[in-house]
């Protein structure tokens, strides 16, 4: 897969019952799929974006949202949980019935957290890719090694701080922020 695979984008919509507000926007992901960067985590991406195995991350939502400097760490906007919404699920495109429940394994550790925007795989552990990812809203370099950074934001970091501001100490939203449709552009 190469760069001319195209980047991705979400639709994002916030809408808080507490406010009765919506906001929204549009965030680009250039995906590190060329020069064998991160290529099997940015297929799974992409493919994920555009539902082309008939599952993905249209209409779900970024489950955990640690913003700003929380007891003096920065860190990260998270989403890509379709089967369960908490967290604890999610699916790669994969998927075999006889392995681990299509996880993959880390392909590439030497990217850096070193600044805002970069987009990274959340896992439980070494080599448990699946569709979790997250956003870093600054540099987080405690996970470096630990996480496959696999694309940045390339468009829409203001969505990304727009998304912040509705996370927690706990990393509960304070409102409901979707992907409302995405793809390739």
């Amino acid at each position: 897969m190469s760069e001319s695979a195209g980047n991705v984008y979400f639709d994002i919509l916030i809408t808080s019952d507490k406010t009765q507000e919506t906001r929204g926007g549009r965030i680009v992901f250039k995906l590190y799929d060329k020069n064998g960067e991160s290529p099997k985590t940015a297929k799974n991406f992409r493919e994920l974006s555009t539902g082309q195995h008939g599952f993905g991350y249209s209409n779900t939502t970024f489950h955990r949202i640690i913003p700003g400097v929380i007891k003096n760490i920065f860190f990260m906007v998270q989403g890509g949980d379709f089967t369960d919404g908490t967290g604890t699920g999610g699916r790669s495109t994969f998927e075999d019935p006889k392995s681990n429940g299509g996880m993959f394994d880390d392909e590439n550790l030497t990217l850096k957290h070193d600044r805002a925007g970069i987009l990274s795989m959340a896992t439980n552990g070494p080599n448990t890719n699946r569709s979790q990812f997250f956003i870093t809203v600054a540099p987080t370099p405690w996970l470096n090694g630990r996480h496959v950074v696999f694309g940045e934001v390339i468009e829409g970091m203001d969505v990304v701080k727009m998304i912040e501001s509705y996370g927690s100490e706990s990393g509960r939203p304070k409102a409901d922020v979707r992907v409302t449709a995405c793809g390739t552009v």
